[in-house]
C-alpha cells in the first residue's frame, strides 16, 4: 500500500479495510474451534466438561480479547509520544519504555519478588520511566530534536538489551519461564489477563481524552503554546507519564510487543488522520485490528510452525520495513544527528611516539591479562611456563585482541566513508545483520564449522550493508538517515533473537552465552585462526588509505581526484562485512569497540587515515584485553563475558557523547 494510496482514503476506510482479514481469520479460528455457533455458546461460563467449550472459554476468547486491548493499549501510548515529541519515530519499543519495563520484572522477579505481589504494572512502570527518563535527559539539550530521540532510545534499547543478557547468562533456569513471556505472548489460561488490563487501559483512555485539547497546543511551536498560558513542562510530562503508564500495564501481562504503537498511529495518519483526536481514536482501534490480526494468523498457522513463535516478536520483525519504509518519509527539519561529536583537535606531533606508547599500553594490557589472576587463596602473579593455565588464557587474550582490531578497524572505515562519526557495526545494525545470519546458521544446520559460520555471517553482513546502500544512496549517505536505518535492522534483530530463544531449544544456552560475547569456549587453534585472520584483514586496509582520506571529502571532489567512487565504496563494504562477520563470531554483536575505538583514536589527535586505522586498531585491541581481564575478575569466581563488559562502557561513552551535544 503506497502513501498515495493511503493519502486517498480516511482513517475510517483504511481502518476497516485492514479489518477484513481480522473478520477472516476470526471466522476461520472458530471454525477450526467447533463452528460459531459454539463459539457463541463458549463465551457464557461452561457448565459441560467438553474439551473444546473449555478451551474456547479459558484460552481462545481471553487471548483474542487481550490482543485487542493490548493493541488499542500500545497505539494510544505511540499517539501521545508522537504528540508530546513532535516524531513520528516515537513509540514504546523505539524509546526504550518496553524494554525498560521488562527489565525491571527480570530484576524483581530475581532480586526482589515481594515486588510482584505489590503490582506487576508498578514494576514495569518503575522501569519504563526510568528508561524514557534516561532518553530524555539524552537528548534534552537538543531541544528533544526527532534524530537525537531516536538515536537516545537505540542506545538505551542496545544497553538495557545488554543488561537483560546478563541476566539471562546468569540465571537462565530461572529465568527461562520468561522468555517467552517477555518476547510478547498473549497466551492465555483465564481471564485474569483480561481482568488487569482493561480497567487501566479504560482509566488511560479517559484521562487522554481529558487531556485531549491541551496536548493539541503541542502541535504548535514552543512560544505560541507559552503565549496561551500552557506550561509545556508539565504537559509532556503528563502526556508522557499516561504513555508510559499504559505501556507497562501492557509488558506486565503480555511482554514485549514491537511496533504496533509506531505502526498504526502513523498508517492513521497517513490516511488523512491528521487532528489528535483523529489519530487517538482510530490509532487505537486500529492497534487492536493489527494484533490481533496478526496473533489469529500465527494461532491458524501454528502447526505448519516448528517451533512456538511469540507474537510480539512477529510484530517487531514485521515493524522493521516498516520502519526502513517511514525512514526516507521523514522531515528532518534540520534536526542534525550529532553534528557536534566531530571533534575538532589539533593533529598529533608525533603520531609514530603515540602508536608507540599505546603499543606499551597494550603489551602491559596483555601481561595483565595473561598472569595476573585471582584463585582460591586470592590475587596471584602466574609463572609464564605454567602451562596448564596458560593454555587457557593464551586463547582468550588473544581472541579478545584480535576481535578488538577487527571492530575498529571495521568502525574507522565506516566512519570514514560515511563522514559520520558515530558510525559503527554495532549501531548501523551491521553487527545485528550478521548476528541474524549466524543465528540462523546454529539453528537450522546440523553441524554447522567454524568456517561455514563465518561465510554466513559475512553474507549477513553484507546484505545489511547493502540494504544500508539501497535506503541511503539517493539521500547521498546523510548520517542522519543512516542510524535511523540501523535502528530497523537493530529492531528486526531483537525480533529474531527472541524467536530463537523463545522456542526452548537446548541451544538457546548456548546462543545467549555467544551473544553476551564470551571468549570462554575459544581453543587455541581457533584463536590461531582468528588472530591470523584479523592480522590478514588489518592489513588489507593499508592500499586504502588514500581513498580513506579522500572520501570524507565528498562525492564531487572524490571523483574529480579520479577515485571510482563506486569501486572504492564496495571494496571497503566487502572488507567491513568481513571484519565485522569474523569479530562477531568471537565476541558477539554489542560490544560497541568499533564506534569507541575510532573516537578515541581522533580524539588523540590521529586523523590522516592510516594514523586513524593505526591508533583504532591498537586502542580497539587494548579495550577487548581489557574488558576480557575486568569480565573474569570483577566477580570471581563467576565472569562477565568480555563483549558484555564492552558494551557497558562503549554504550555508557555513546551516551556521553549524545548528552554533550
Amino acid at each position: 500500500m503506497t502513501g498515495n494510496t493511503m493519502r486517498a482514503m480516511s482513517p475510517a476506510r483504511a481502518c476497516l479495510l485492514l479489518s477484513l482479514p481480522l473478520l477472516a481469520l476470526f471466522w476461520l479460528g472458530l471454525q477450526g474451534q467447533g463452528g460459531i455457533e459454539l463459539g457463541v455458546k463458549s463465551l457464557a461460563v461452561p457448565s459441560s466438561q467438553d474439551v473444546s467449550v473449555l478451551l474456547l472459554h479459558y484460552a481462545w476468547w481471553p487471548r483474542l480479547v487481550v490482543a485487542l486491548l493490548a493493541g488499542a493499549g500500545l497505539a494510544l501510548a505511540g499517539v501521545l509520544m508522537q504528540q508530546v515529541l513532535r516524531n513520528p519515530l516515537a513509540s514504546p519499543t523505539t524509546l526504550g519504555v518496553a524494554s525498560g519495563a521488562n527489565l525491571a520484572l527480570m530484576a524483581a522477579t530475581l532480586l526482589a519478588p515481594g515486588l510482584l505481589v505489590v503490582g506487576r504494572e508498578w514494576v514495569a512502570l518503575a522501569g519504563g520511566g526510568l528508561a524514557v527518563g534516561l532518553v530524555f535527559m539524552l537528548a534534552w539539550r537538543r531541544g528533544l530534536a526527532p534524530i537525537v530521540v531516536v538515536l537516545a532510545g537505540l542506545v538505551v534499547n542496545l544497553y538495557l538489551g545488554a543488561l537483560t543478557t546478563a541476566l539471562l547468562l546468569f540465571n537462565h533456569e530461572a529465568l527461562s519461564g520468561l522468555l517467552i513471556w517477555g518476547a510478547g505472548s498473549l497466551a492465555q489460561n483465564g481471564w485474569d489477563g483480561v481482568a488487569t488490563l482493561w480497567p487501566r487501559l479504560a482509566i488511560a483512555a479517559v484521562a487522554a481524552w481529558i487531556l485531549l485539547r491541551p496536548l493539541a497546543i503541542l502541535e504548535l511551536d514552543d512560544v505560541s503554546a507559552k503565549s496561551l498560558g500552557v506550561s509545556l513542562k508539565y504537559l509532556r510530562f503528563a502526556g508522557m507519564g499516561l504513555a508510559v503508564f499504559t505501556t507497562a500495564s501492557i509488558v506486565s501481562v503480555v511482554g514485549i510487543i514491537g511496533f504496533i504503537g509506531l505502526a498504526a498511529p502513523n498508517i492513521v495518519r497517513l490516511a488523512g488522520a491528521r487532528r489528535l483526536g483523529q489519530r487517538l481514536l482510530w490509532g487505537t482501534l486500529l492497534g487492536a485490528v493489527l494484533l490481533a490480526t496478526t496473533d489469529l494468523l500465527l494461532q491458524n498457522f501454528s502447526g505448519v510452525l516448528p517451533t512456538l513463535i511469540p507474537t510480539g516478536a512477529v510484530t517487531g520483525a514485521l515493524g522493521a520495513p516498516l520502519l526502513m519504509w517511514l525512514i526516507p518519509r521523514l522531515k528532518l527539519q534540520g534536526n542534525r544527528a550529532p553534528q557536534a561529536a566531530i571533534v575538532l583537535v589539533s593533529r598529533h606531533p608525533a603520531p609514530a611516539r603515540l602508536a608507540f606508547r599505546l603499543a606499551i599500553g597494550l603489551l602491559l594490557a596483555l601481561g595483565l591479562g595473561l598472569l595476573l589472576g585471582q584463585g582460591a587463596n586470592g590475587w596471584y602473579w602466574l609463572s609464564p611456563d605454567n602451562w596448564s593455565v596458560m593454555q587457557w588464557r593464551i586463547p582468550r587474550v588473544m581472541a579478545a585482541a584480535a576481535s578488538g582490531l577487527m571492530l575498529a578497524v571495521a568502525g574507522t572505515l565506516l566512519q570514514r566513508l560515511s563522514a559520520n562519526p558515530m558510525a559503527s557495526p554495532e549501531v548501523l545494525g551491521i553487527s545485528g545483520g550478521c548476528a541474524i545470519a549466524l543465528i540462523v546458521g546454529i539453528f537450522l544446520l546440523p553441524a554447522p564449522t567454524s568456517g561455514m559460520l563465518v561465510g554466513i555471517g559475512t553474507l549477513g553482513a553484507f546484505a545489511t550493508l547493502l540494504v544500508l546502500v539501497a535506503l541511503n544512496r539517493r539521500s547521498g549517505f546523510v548520517p542522519e538517515r543512516l542510524l535511523l536505518t540501523g535502528v530497523a535492522v537493530s529492531a528486526l534483530f531483537d525480533a529474531v533473537r527472541s524467536v530463537m530463544l523463545a522456542g526452548g531449544d537446548p541451544r538457546g544456552q548456548q546462543v545467549i552465552a555467544w551473544l553476551a560475547g564470551s571468549t570462554y569456549y575459544v581453543d587455541l587453534t581457533s584463536a590461531l585462526i582468528v588472530g591470523t585472520l584479523a592480522a590478514l584483514l588489518a592489513l588489507c586496509t593499508l592500499p586504502l588509505t588514500r581513498w580513506l582520506d579522500i572520501l570524507p571529502l565528498g562525492a564531487a571532489t572524490t571523483r574529480a581526484l579520479g577515485v571510482g567512487l563506486n569501486r572504492a565504496r564496495l571494496v571497503i563494504l566487502l572488507l567491513v562485512a568481513l571484519l565485522t562477520a569474523c569479530a562477531t563470531l568471537v565476541v558477539g554483536p554489542l560490544s560497541f569497540v568499533g564506534l569507541l575505538a575510532p573516537h578515541m583514536a581522533r580524539l588523540l589527535g590521529l586523523s590522516r587515515a592510516h594514523h586513524h586505522l593505526m591508533g583504532a586498531a591498537l586502542v580497539g585491541m587494548l579495550l577487548m584485553v581489557l574488558a576480557d581481564w575486568v569480565g573474569r575478575q570483577i566477580i570471581f569466581p563467576y565472569e562477565i563475558p568480555a563483549g558484555l563488559v564492552a558494551s557497558l562502557i562503549g554504550g555508557a561513552y555513546f551516551m556521553w557523547g549524545l548528552r554533550r551535544l
